[in-house]
């Protein structure tokens, strides 16, 4: 089935982030004739900015939608007629959870069960949740309720009956240069001469922004449902984003901040036993399906070929990795994928 069809309408929650903008660019690009594409977010600024991007007469299919995901009866009302949802609405700095959990809680937690909600009282077809490294074995609140967030999607496919719907979760790193991550913060601070980090040792997942998306885009057309997707990663170590972007400058080591872990994990050894090797991604399937993929072709890949089970005990942390971006490696990206007046190079 080509989920993205002419005649689908997509609905973003989170849709004027970095994200949800470089989605929707990609959308109409790849697939101008969609029917409806609704941007969803809580942020009037921002969708009156995004609209100036997208103006009217020239995109007639955009919408955009004042709402929040705390607001069941809101989003109940803007996924009418809605095919696919992409979450990407979410709280997402460390140590803000960690000062306000009862804000991230209702946000990533209790937003995702309202939209779980308001899906099966439309006609939704597919759900995809975008995730994060930081929920596999969380250590911190951020983690924490997206690890709850991630299960409430996973168990939604034991309760939609004989509807026609799916969820699944799309887990992966941090994406380069969003928001509050290290290489803005870097870039900003190269000029002082002086650049803080955290730990000597600690190492990161990295993906492009066009890399998430078009894993989003895979998941759409290939999720079966209840899946957690995660797709193949270079690591970097911050020290070498630092010796990157500020040679000349001064390393000064700081500490963790609080609920930050040294290395980033995206598998954990206990999810090894039901952990697949799609070729460009894994999958990790719930129980009641490993069991069902283990004798049957490869349905992801279109090849009859048997599912790759990960060795047991497989764990994937940005710390283990055997793909580690180079401090030229590190550049060239910044270059490809920065657009910031704050670049030397």
């Amino acid at each position: 089935m080509n989920f993205l069809a002419d005649n689908s309408n997509v609905l973003i929650t989170g849709g004027t982030g970095s994200f949800g903008k470089a989605f929707v660019w990609e959308l109409l690009k790849k697939y101008p004739n969609l029917s409806k594409i609704a941007i969803y977010s809580r942020d009037e600024l921002k969708q009156w900015e995004m609209q100036q991007e997208f103006p009217r007469d020239k995109y007639p299919n955009l919408r955009f939608f004042l709402g929040d995901v705390r607001d069941k009866e809101r989003l109940t009302r803007a996924l009418e007629q809605i095919d696919i949802v992409v979450h990407s609405a979410a709280l997402k700095q460390v140590p803000a959870a960690e000062y306000n959990p009862m804000e991230f809680i209702r946000t990533n937690i209790l937003g995702a069960e309202n939209l779980i909600q308001a899906s099966l009282d439309n006609n939704v077809k597919k759900i995809i949740a975008l995730s994060t490294d930081k929920a596999a074995a969380p250590v911190n609140l951020y983690g924490a309720t997206k690890l709850c967030s991630d299960k409430l999607f996973i168990a939604a496919n034991n309760i939609v009956g004989n509807r026609d719907l799916t969820f699944s979760v799309v887990r992966y790193g941090n994406v380069m240069g969003s928001r509050g991550s290290v290489i803005p913060f870097f870039l900003k601070n190269v000029k002082s001469g002086i650049l803080n980090i955290t730990h000597k040792d600690m190492t990161r997942f990295n993906i492009t922004l066009k890399e998430g998306v078009n894993m989003v885009l895979w998941a759409i057309e290939n999720s079966k449902g209840g899946e957690i997707f995660v797709p193949k990663l270079p690591s970097y170590r911050v020290v070498d984003v630092a010796e990157a972007i500020g040679p000349n400058c001064k390393k000064q080591f700081n500490g963790t901040r609080p609920g930050e872990k040294i290395h980033e994990e995206m598998i954990t050894a206990s999810d090894s036993m039901n952990t697949f090797d799609l070729g460009k991604y894994y999958a990790i399937i719930p129980e009641e399906f490993a069991g069902i993929v283990k004798t049957s072709k490869n349905i992801y890949l279109k090849e009859d070929t048997r599912f790759k089970k990960v060795p047991e005990n497989f764990s994937y942390s940005s710390g283990n990795n055997i793909d580690f971006l180079s401090i030229d490696s590190i550049r060239k990206l910044i270059r490809e994928n920065i657009n910031s007046d704050f670049v030397p190079f």
